[in-house]
């Protein structure tokens, strides 16, 4: 007879999972020994938050089931990261979480650890399998959860359960998405307040993807300037003439505006999590699939439960076309400019490598279908607002829960469920040395990933948020090797660039090389990557810091700081 660990993967193969993510130990032997006689590939990753990581970065670019698996104890603790980053990702994704031996679970036992409690906060489902009886219908449940809700599910299993023998036949489970409408009368309400108002504003993130004709159909109605999330870029910046950039930290001020201005704020699919760009008086329509989601970052006027793009298209014969574009020509005259001022930063140097200028480089040279995952940080703000969407490209990464090191480890589950995809991590100097060891699984998996290193010797973006808090820089130094030799060491091509002229280059030959290859970047420590909006306590607090850097006897940094950004900021 099969055994319970035979039982989920030959589920998983039948349910259409091709791999799992993870590091063999001893009470998954089981397990790994069951994939080993499959057809599912053992991605073998030399740390555990990676290979959650991988897991909910292929989820999120395929939409489908993904696994990743921990030994008991330190393993699932190793997990923990990534499978947060999944959970509030909403990527589908089950974890296999081994347990000590069940009948030493309590008693203190070598690596004893309640898993149960570890992941429930960062799951949509957690079970601990203590019967093989309950097997497979807890595998079903699990599977169905993590599908159903998009999240992650975690069961949690003994080695010694997992060699138990049981009569069973693995089952197919597959997500069969259905359509949600909101409410008729709350609907109708909603279009009234859209057609009584002379300046709507979009706010559309994540929950627009598959409807961006419709988003471009009701703003055209409407006359409305679409803002974007960080998390939406990738579904609505492209073909889109009524988009004005992004809002929130990271955003454009013409984003900020068009929230500011508007009587009317129509929100899809959006956590938007920043309360302070919000407008104050306006009227506000929320629609989400969901209903926990309505209200959780202002108040809301008229919720609208549903789909965005059966939402739109519930909406679209209930609306008047709109005459008068003169809120929209206002907010896309803002867009142009700022973008422009944002373009004109990404110019070669003299004097130093501005990051901005890398970035442009890496997105002119790129495929059209590129995926690239920038690390939480300066990385982010650099593909915020230098990376061009098209439809066709990904852009992937720890939006939500904002982790360092997620880029190397993202990148290896994207190439390997899509080998022949050109895929580019934009690594933050910090972020790539937090997890450096897996540059060994590129290597074994002989993965094409190209890592971009912004060598700026410091958590960049850190230093910032120090600045404008007032607070001296400290604990920031970052003491680096060379990324490129570093890179060959382990069998991976290395490319350094110092100096501009150099840079488009290296960046074609670096993005043009048969294999996996890190480009070593020394990018401008002081580059400042200004807010949409700046307030009165960011510039007590950079004045502030400006004094006490003084009185520490760090002058230089001040005036380094004033070469790096003063001719191109003022």
């Amino acid at each position: 007879m099969p055994t319970i660990a035979q039982n989920i993967v030959d589920t998983l193969n039948a349910s259409g999972v091709r791999r799992v993510y993870g590091l063999a130990g001893d009470s998954l032997n089981g397990f790994t020994d069951a994939i080993r006689e499959s057809d599912l590939d053992w991605i073998h990753v030399r740390h555990e938050e990676t290979a959650a990581f991988a897991a909910a970065a292929e989820a999120a670019t395929t939409g489908e089931l993904t696994v990743c698996a921990g030994s008991c104890g330190p393993g699932n603790l190793h997990l923990i990261n990534g499978v947060f980053d999944a959970q509030r990702s909403r990527v589908p994704m089950l974890v296999i979480a081994s347990h000590i031996p069940s009948d030493e679970i309590g008693s203190g036992y070598f690596q004893e650890t309640h898993p149960q409690s570890l992941f429930e906060e960062c799951s949509v489902y957690v079970e601990h399998v203590s019967n093989a009886k309950q097997m497979p219908r807890l595998l079903r449940i699990a599977m169905r959860e993590a599908l159903s809700k998009s999240g992650v599910a975690v069961l949690v299993i003994s080695g010694d359960t997992l060699l138990t023998e049981i009569e069973a036949e693995p089952e197919v489970i597959r997500h069969y998405p259905s359509s949600t409408y909101p409410d008729q009368a709350q609907l109708l309400k909603a279009a009234e307040a859209l057609n009584d108002c002379d300046r709507v504003t979009i706010l559309a993130g994540a929950g627009v993807e598959g409807a961006h004709n419709e988003l471009v159909e009701i703003a055209g109605r409407l006359q409305a300037p679409i803002v974007h999330a960080l998390r939406g870029k990738e579904f609505i910046e492209y073909d889109n003439p009524y988009d004005v950039g992004m809002s929130g930290l990271l955003g454009f001020e013409s984003g900020y505006r068009a929230l500011e201005s508007a009587q009317t704020l129509l929100m899809l699919g959006t956590d938007f999590p920043y309360q302070q760009f919000f407008p104050e008086d306006a009227t506000i329509i929320q629609v989400d699939i969901r209903g926990e989601q309505i209200g959780r970052r202002t108040r809301v006027d008229i919720p609208l439960i549903g789909g965005v793009k059966e939402t739109i298209e519930s909406l679209l014969p209930h609306l008047t076309k709109r005459k008068s574009s003169k809120h929209l020509d206002k907010m896309l005259k803002h867009y142009e400019k700022t973008k422009k001022d944002f373009d004109d930063l990404a110019s070669p140097s003299r004097q130093t490598i501005h990051p901005q200028y890398l970035t442009k480089l890496i997105d002119e040279a790129a495929d059209d279908d590129a995926v690239f995952i920038p690390d939480v940080g300066s990385p982010v703000v650099m593909a915020s607002r230098h990376l061009t969407m098209n439809g066709k490209r990904r852009l992937i990464g720890s939006f939500s829960h904002g982790s360092m090191a997620n880029a190397m480890p993202q990148a290896i589950g994207i190439q390997a469920s899509h080998p022949d995809r050109q895929v580019v991590a934009l690594a933050g100097d910090g972020g790539l040395a937090m997890l450096l060891g897996d540059l060994l699984t590129l290597k074994q998996y002989d993965m094409p990933v190209k890592i971009v290193v912004y060598n700026n010797s410091s958590l960049n973006f850190v230093e910032l948020e120090m600045k404008a808090a007032g607070v001296v820089t400290f604990g920031t130094d970052l003491e680096n090797p060379s990324f490129a030799a570093l890179a060959e060491a382990v069998g991976l091509k290395g490319f350094t660039v110092e100096k501009s002229k150099d840079l488009p280059g290296a960046v074609k030959e670096f993005l043009a090389h048969d294999g996996p290859a890190i480009l070593d970047v020394t990018t401008e420590r002081q580059e400042l990557t200004l807010p949409p909006s700046i307030e009165l306590e960011q510039v007590k607090g950079f004045t502030l810091y400006a004094l006490r850097t003084v009185l520490n006897g760090r002058g230089d940094e001040l005036v380094d700081l004033a070469k790096a950004n003063l001719r191109r900021f003022f």
